[in-house]
């Protein structure tokens, strides 16, 4: 641990140099320049206020704030800074000025890879914070303890930190700091390759985020969600998330926080094999971390850097950043970092027939993915076992909590017994019971209303959720690729003879959204609004053949023939515009299961009330817990036909509401490889004779 001595410090003279320096300091093209000159400018008019400025606490909490912000941009001026500081604050005596000089000095050795001299400070600067009870400055420590500890690979440390901190932040109802809390955590599963534990800490982190209503804070966790759903293979919403993000660090001149966000996208890129557009975000991300001193960050940059141009045979280039990066995880012991890079270098060296340097490249790699392996798997059972010893601590402390209440509880019934035996005897306790029967039963009709209200709440809130739901996965992908295309087209980046192959795509593109968003209008309007039927007598067979003309170049597409078998004129009494959603659902549907060259058949059969009418097709099938859930309610099972076509799992329940509604029935019978029968009713129209007289 490095101590100053301070008998040895000359506070006085030192400052003078450092105002100096804030004057003639090298200048920094980021948005952090702007608070870097806001707190210079504080610092000068202070230093010309008081003539005994560093006596002054303002000062101290002054050079704190630079050297905080100098961090990831001038490593060299946070040490310095933070040494004055502490020195300063031991002179003065001010507590708070010297647990945020060390805590900036745990962060200037944790980037430099110390992470006993990290945890040093830390803690000294945490007994401090714990000592004056100073819970906003305990909470950020425990925060850098955790994410010092994860370094460090004591993932139960780590883990203990962030759900001590939780507990802290809570009942302070401190948003900001239990939203950072529980992204660390969603970080420690993530690492672990244990994604959907990370995914509910994630949910946590997001409400918390909506109450903080900062959209920095909130792009942070959407750069660390793209990271997380890469690793997952989700590149649809990592894109998504990663988009967000860089609009909005590009708005406000985030710039660290940019450079991660650049190389995350450069990572989905990387991963989805589309190199040149990932060494186009890593090199944007390079550019600005030419100005950065963040070490941690730039060896998963240079490493994605080095695939990148690895992925374009160009091998040179590959082994200099690779090589890079695995320096630099060596001299701050990131064994990641070095097994990922001697990964890559290993690639390069076997690629280029360099086999004495492939060897010991592949020879470090595997000594550290079996070191990695081992103390993964231990990590995932101390994650697991800090919790559970946590919960359980936790539990039994609240059980001790409940037996003291009880026993209180207990004392004050007995209490309340006598009181009550008291004012029993007394005129005015009768019409006060009265009066507490009426607000009683007042109240009680008041609850029912409110719960009746709760419950269309949160019918309202599964609807909102499902169309949501619906509207990012089936329209925002197709919309998203007809935006690519006319961009790359307006952009130039394609020819006019190439747009015209994409064409043919853009139109099924356009017809699937056309589709599903008349699904989608249809039964979002039942759900909220309430469907009005009007049934009439019409000929189900003009309806069928409308919707056969209507789907016929979608079957021609895939060489399906459609026979209609109906009677002649069926007469029917149902909504035309029900049935009409229904037919085209279900007959949309049989094209997109039916391989090439298959065939629906149309028919219909009359029975006594009703016409059965079926949808058959010589498709793919389905096994039978597939036919179980495709017709509930809280199901939403999207599945793909044979040419891949998408479909968005809310039309057969659309079919089935409409069914209902016009006093009918629908099934299905199925059997794998030999096709589908979809079957549903509707009243047939009956003739009256009147009676001669």
């Amino acid at each position: 641990m490095c101590t100053y001595n301070k008998q040895t410090l000359k506070p006085y003279k030192v400052n003078s140099i450092i105002l100096i320096l804030f004057m003639l300091c090298f200048p920094i093209m980021y948005g952090q320049q702007s608070s870097i000159d806001s707190i210079k400018r504080k610092i000068v008019k202070l230093q010309k206020k008081t003539p005994n400025f560093e006596k002054d606490t303002s000062y101290i909490n002054l050079i704190n704030n630079l050297a905080g912000n100098y961090r990831f941009i001038k490593s060299d001026s946070l040490l310095f800074l933070s040494k004055e500081a502490l020195a300063l604050s031991k002179q003065l005596n001010y507590i708070h000025g010297e647990t945020k000089a060390l805590n900036s000095l745990g962060d200037y050795f944790s980037d430099k890879g110390n992470a006993l001299k990290a945890i040093s400070y830390l803690n000294n600067a945490l007994k401090i914070a714990d000592s004056v009870q100073d819970l906003k400055l305990k909470l950020a420590l425990l925060n850098d303890l955790g994410t010092e500890y994860s370094y460090t690979g004591d993932y139960e440390k780590a883990l203990n930190s962030y759900l001590e901190g939780i507990d802290i932040a809570t009942p302070l109802d401190d948003k900001l700091m239990l939203s950072i809390l529980n992204e660390n955590i969603a970080a420690l599963y993530a690492a672990q390759k244990e994604f959907s534990q990370a995914l509910e800490f994630y949910k946590k982190v997001k409400r918390y985020n909506e109450q903080l209503g900062d959209e920095i804070i909130s792009a942070e966790t959407m750069s660390n969600l793209a990271e997380l759903y890469t690793d997952m293979d989700n590149f649809e919403y990592a894109m998504f998330n990663i988009n967000q993000s860089i609009s909005i660090f590009e708005k406000h001149g985030i710039y660290d926080w940019l450079a991660f966000a650049y190389s995350v996208k450069g990572g989905i890129y990387l991963n989805q094999k589309k190199y040149k557009w990932s060494l186009y975000w890593f090199d944007q991300s390079n550019v600005l971390h030419e100005n950065l001193e963040d070490d941690r960050s730039k060896i998963e940059l240079l490493n994605g850097l080095a695939k990148a141009y690895y992925g374009l045979n160009i091998d040179s280039t590959s082994s200099k950043f690779a090589q890079e990066g695995f320096e630099i995880s060596k001299r701050i012991q990131s064994l990641q970092g070095q097994k990922d890079c001697a990964e890559t270098l290993y690639k390069i060296s076997k690629n280029n027939d360099e086999y004495e340097n492939a060897l010991a490249f592949h020879e470090v790699f595997q000594k550290l993915s079996d070191s990695l392996s081992r103390d993964e798997n231990k990590k995932i059972l101390t994650l697991t076992k800090t919790r559970f010893n946590y919960d359980q601590q936790k539990q039994e402390l609240i059980e001790a909590n409940e037996k003291a209440l009880a026993k209180q509880r207990n004392l004050i019934n007995l209490a309340l017994a006598i009181l009550c035996i008291v004012l029993a005897i007394s005129i005015p306790l009768y019409f006060n019971q009265k009066k507490q029967k009426r607000l009683y039963k007042e109240l009680k009709v008041k609850t029912k209303s409110l719960r009746e209200r709760e419950s269309e709440l949160n019918e309202i809130n599964k609807t909102k959720d499902k169309l949501f739901s619906i509207i990012g996965h089936d329209l925002r992908g197709p919309i998203g690729a007809l935006q690519g295309i006319l961009k790359l087209f307006s952009s130039g980046d394609i020819a006019k003879e190439e747009f015209h192959s994409f064409v043919p795509k853009l139109k099924s593109d356009v017809d699937h959204i056309l589709f599903t968003l008349n699904n989608l209008l249809s039964w979002g309007y039942a759900q909220m609004n309430g469907t009005t039927t009007r049934p009439k007598v019409n000929c189900f067979s003009k309806l069928v053949d409308n919707n056969i003309n209507l789907l016929s170049e979608l079957a021609a597409s895939k060489s399906i023939k459609i026979i209609n078998q109906l009677p002649e004129n069926p007469m029917g009494y149902f909504d035309q515009n029900h049935i009409d959603i229904v037919v085209r659902n279900l007959v949309s549907n049989a094209i997109k299961f039916t391989p090439n060259n298959g065939l629906i058949t149309i028919e219909a059969v009359e029975d006594k009330n009703s016409w059965k009418i079926s949808v058959r097709d010589t498709g793919i099938g389905m096994d039978k817990p597939t036919m179980k859930k495709i017709f509930n309610d809280n199901s939403n099972l999207t599945t793909y036909g044979t040419n891949n076509e998408k479909g968005t799992g809310l039309g057969l329940n659309l079919c089935k509401e409409m069914v209902i509604k016009n006093k009918g029935e629908i099934w299905v019978e199925s059997e794998l490889q030999k096709g589908s029968t979809f079957y549903f009713t509707i009243p047939k129209v009956v003739k009256k004779y009147k009676k001669a007289g």
